[in-house]
């Protein structure tokens, strides 16, 4: 417990974490606010597959937020530590002071899912009461295991950013490509069109187990859905671990 609380203080005293913390709490009420007038229309005109998915459909940008976070909990450990020593890393001092690598990822990924997990919670239930007080009893508040299914994705993107920036080691093209891919155009979402095979891609998948209409070829129900999330975080977890052993700090 005394590395996860280590690990809380560094990840919480990272500028670049509190812009993931301020997109991912954000983000997703203002979003709702901005498409409230088409929104509505799209209601009135029975174009929405899904009502009650509007409300958590909106989370989906404030995942961004959860994926600086996971990024900037490993690429904090290999920014130089200052001018006067260049080749130094943060990495070095923290394996003095936690020499166990593989309790050092676990404190690390402990923290990481206790400050995604608040701030899913939080953006969730100001997300869905904003929902509600936009467009009243015209979108039906969500069933509860809908909104924790919600946070548990949210926990699991962080998760699997973590992973993917230990196995790179490099924090700007792992953000850069989590975020084209996520708000710029989904290319797992193109390879739907492709292949079926695509919709169990972790970006795709692990939404399934919150939303009902989402436009792919295969339906994915929301057990199956957490089930290969899960394994797509545990493998690339298990990568990383792995590749961070063998490496040199």
């Amino acid at each position: 417990m005394s590395a996860v609380r280590a690990e809380l203080r560094k990840l919480l005293g990272l500028p670049t974490a509190w812009v993931g913390l301020l997109l991912g709490l954000l983000a997703a009420p203002a979003l709702v606010i901005l498409n409230a007038g088409a929104t509505r229309r799209a209601i009135a005109d029975g174009i929405v597959s899904d009502v009650s998915d509007l409300g958590l459909q909106n989370l989906g940008i404030g995942v961004l937020g959860a994926m600086i976070l996971g990024v900037v909990t490993v690429s904090s450990e290999y920014t130089a530590t200052g001018e006067d020593s260049p080749g130094a890393r943060q990495l070095t001092t923290t394996l003095t002071a936690v020499p166990r690598r593989t309790r050092l990822l676990a404190a690390k990924a402990a923290a990481l899912s206790l400050v995604v997990a608040v701030q899913g919670t939080l953006t969730a239930i100001a997300t869905l009461a904003l929902t509600r007080q936009m467009h009243g009893t015209a979108v039906p508040s969500p069933e509860p295991v809908r909104v924790v299914a919600a946070v548990l994705y949210w926990t699991m993107i962080g998760l699997l950013a973590y992973a993917i920036t230990l196995i790179a080691r490099n924090g700007i093209i792992t953000l850069t490509l989590l975020i084209v891919n996520s708000a710029v155009v989904s290319f797992s979402y193109l390879l739907t069109k492709v292949t079926p095979l695509a919709a169990y891609l972790p970006d795709i998948v692990g939404a399934h187990m919150f939303l009902r209409g989402i436009d792919v070829p295969v339906r994915i129900t929301p057990v199956t859905a957490g089930v290969v999330m899960t394994a797509w975080v545990a493998g690339l977890l298990a990568v990383a671990g792995y590749l961070f052993h063998r490496r040199d700090a």
